[in-house]
């Protein structure tokens, strides 16, 4: 998670003209009528969401797209994980990615903080802010919780892990404990660098996060149907 190296994994020019083209107003009379309109959904990150060490297609962004679609969802998911980015670097990029148009942002953060040792209250308060933007915008926003290795520094843990309860009751969004439970830790699962997932972790990883994003998208049905 500490790479300097950007991966690219979308074409903005592409995706601004396909993302711009969504009919809103279409959207709100088809979940009246109960037929699920799609939409876009982002995933911000780190390189744990750009799919370092995998092919674009393992990364968990298209398997979850494939799930969504496979099961009736007609959902566009946006890869824009960066390798190496804290989260000031999501922050800072946060308007820009705005830009897209999502309707739904799930958001994972936090680990290169933790392994730079960047303090707990800047870390919270970076999250929050990027949480707050994209509320202000009408953006569902899906925060995904992070955790440290066993062998850093207690005190610093426990305040770590805080952060994400902490953020998503304040800014009452929906928290995924855990980003990669059951993937973490396992060498079977997980590339030689021990931190970044193998195609088979990104499986479980899509497939841990999948009821969360079926909550948000039901939420987004039910905002559509009272506009």
């Amino acid at each position: 998670m500490t790479e300097n190296i950007t991966i690219p994994v979308i074409s903005l020019v592409l995706l601004l003209f396909s993302v711009n083209g969504y009919d809103r107003k279409a959207s709100a009379g088809e979940a009246r009528s109960g037929r699920d309109p799609g939409g876009t959904i982002l995933a911000i990150g780190n390189s744990l969401t750009a799919g370092y060490g995998v092919a674009d297609r393992e990364a968990y962004p298209a398997r979850l797209q494939e799930k969504l679609h496979a099961a009736g969802y007609p959902y566009q998911v946006i890869n824009a994980g960066i390798s190496g980015e804290t989260s000031a670097g999501a922050l800072y990029r946060i308007n820009r990615l705005l830009s897209l148009k999502p309707d739904m942002v799930i958001f994972e953060t936090g680990a290169n903080d933790g392994l730079q040792s960047i303090s707990t209250e800047r870390v919270e308060q970076n999250i929050n802010e990027v949480v707050r933007i994209l509320k202000q915008q009408g953006v569902l926003v899906v925060l995904a919780g992070m955790r440290m290795f066993p062998s850093f520094d207690r005190q610093y843990n426990t305040a770590f892990v805080k952060i994400y309860p902490d953020v998503a009751r304040k800014q009452e969004v929906i928290l995924i404990p855990f980003f990669l439970q059951g993937v973490a830790g396992d060498s079977r699962l997980n590339q030689g660098d021990g931190i970044h997932p193998t195609a088979e972790g990104y499986r479980i990883i899509t497939e841990n996060l999948y009821p969360y994003v079926i909550q948000a998208i039901e939420e987004l049905k039910r905002r559509r149907a009272e506009q």
